[in-house]
């Protein structure tokens, strides 16, 4: 019993000494914390607020006056051709100069910079390929050698990817004009607009010499044409009469549309399908390609929308026939070569003309649309002695946002073919995409160092 109280005794004391220890050493550490808090917080002592989180200096003493200034980025993007592409952003000083050598007819390579100033891990690229570009002529290299390509039998091709709704499109699509046409003042130059149909051209002609706006519109109305798509885009309209420019109205009649999506291509008459379709075992071939398909299963059917007017279902006792992807199909692949043939006509009969077309992104997205179908058309409709690739033609998108790419994810998506089975067919998503001002940077991906 004696013992057990001993301990008892021992064990009280132990428990008293190490509190006691706790006590010395939380008042020791409070009294440390009020001190240093008490130095930091000394206004006199100039040091004290150096080490101060940010948000606890006074606005004199923050970076900026306190005032936040997100870092600058670029505004143009060279969408390299590497597996998978990546973006390589252009100094403000370097986007006049790329316009220029698009405007001279230079077009753009679709082979991949192996240039070691835009990545180290090109450097690896260097030993196996040969040594590397310089930076300039990264920056500046086109499809073609100015002593390579050029006079009869070739043309060159601008196609921009913008929405109709939007100003700020119109707006840039001007701006990169202004710098596109600099060096062609000898040259043939035509604007060509998707919406406008074959049947509108002599108004578009009257209105280059006329400039009667309201004329126009009027004209345009009758032939179904958007009078927010022209509103938006007439300051175009005006820079290219101002610039005499020609205006090239390409797009198949609205009722020759309306009639393939609901009947098929087949039910077209026959003389306005052969003014559409010059190649057509081309046009029929082209359905067959590997590459095309891909374009076709990944971006083309991505827009399909039935119209309002269609059956809503199978048994809807209706009796009507239901529109499908298939209809879809018909009418936007007759979009994109009666475009694209209305293009090459004109550019063929004219050396080293350049034509830019206004499209819809989706109409361009991804190189199957009208703008991949330039090189072949002109080819038949030149025949030999034809010197049009696809390194002629220049494909830029005008303020892309993530949906617009058929993007999953806030990131831009750059190329469509990344499965194992199609990585032979990958395609990127453009040649350019060009931002009306700094872009968010969450949306770039795959960045490369800027030029």
């Amino acid at each position: 019993s004696q013992k057990n109280e001993h301990d008892e005794n021992d064990t009280k004391k132990t428990t008293s000494a190490a509190s006691t220890r706790r006590d010395i050493l939380r008042q020791a550490t409070t009294a440390t914390i009020v001190t240093a808090t008490s130095s930091l917080l000394n206004t006199d002592n100039a040091n004290a607020l150096d080490v101060l989180p940010t948000m606890f200096q006074s606005k004199e003493r923050r970076s900026n006056g306190g005032t936040y200034i997100p870092a600058k980025r670029c505004t143009a993007y060279l969408v390299d051709s590497t597996i998978p592409p990546t973006l390589v952003p252009f100094k403000a000083q370097r986007e006049a100069a790329i316009l220029k050598n698009l405007g001279m007819g230079l077009g753009t390579s679709k082979e991949p910079y192996l240039a070691e100033a835009l990545t180290l891990n090109n450097i690896a690229k260097k030993t196996v390929f040969g040594s590397g570009e310089l930076v300039s002529d990264v920056v500046l290299r086109g499809g073609k050698k100015k002593d390579a390509k050029g006079g009869e039998g070739y043309a060159s091709f601008v196609c921009m990817g913008v929405d109709y709704t939007d100003a700020e499109d119109a707006a840039l699509a001007v701006g990169l004009m202004e710098d596109l046409v600099k060096p062609r003042k000898a040259l043939d130059t035509a604007v060509a607009l998707e919406f406008a149909p074959l049947s509108t051209q002599a108004d578009l002609d009257a209105y280059l010499v006329n400039g009667n706006e309201e004329a126009l519109k009027s004209a345009m109305a009758l032939k179904q044409v958007s009078a927010t798509t022209l509103d938006t885009f007439m300051p175009l309209l005006k820079f290219a009469r101002s610039k005499k420019l020609t205006l090239l109205a390409i797009a198949p009649e609205a009722q020759d549309v309306q009639i393939v999506r609901k009947d098929g291509l087949q039910s077209l008459n026959i003389d306005r399908r052969e003014q559409y379709v010059v190649d057509t075992k081309g046009f029929i071939d082209l359905t067959q390609d590997e590459k095309f398909k891909l374009y076709t299963d990944r971006s083309l059917i991505k827009d399909f929308v039935p119209p309002p007017s269609s059956s809503s279902s199978e048994g809807d006792g209706g009796g009507g026939k239901q529109d499908g992807v298939g209809d879809y199909f018909a009418e936007r692949i007759l979009v994109h070569e009666a475009c694209a043939t209305s293009i090459a006509k004109w550019a063929m009969k004219r050396a080293d003309s350049m034509v830019v077309t206004v499209a819809p992104m989706k109409d361009v997205r991804y190189m199957g649309g009208i703008n991949g179908r330039i090189p072949r058309i002109c080819q038949v409709v030149k025949g030999e002695g034809c010197g049009v690739d696809e390194s002629a033609v220049t494909t830029i998108l005008l303020n892309p946002s993530a949906e617009e790419t058929l993007s999953g994810s806030r990131y831009l998506r750059l190329e469509i073919g990344t499965a194992p089975k199609n990585l032979a067919y990958q395609t990127k998503i453009a040649d350019y995409i060009w931002f009306s001002k700094m872009p968010k940077v969450n949306m770039l991906g795959r960045m490369m160092n800027p030029m």
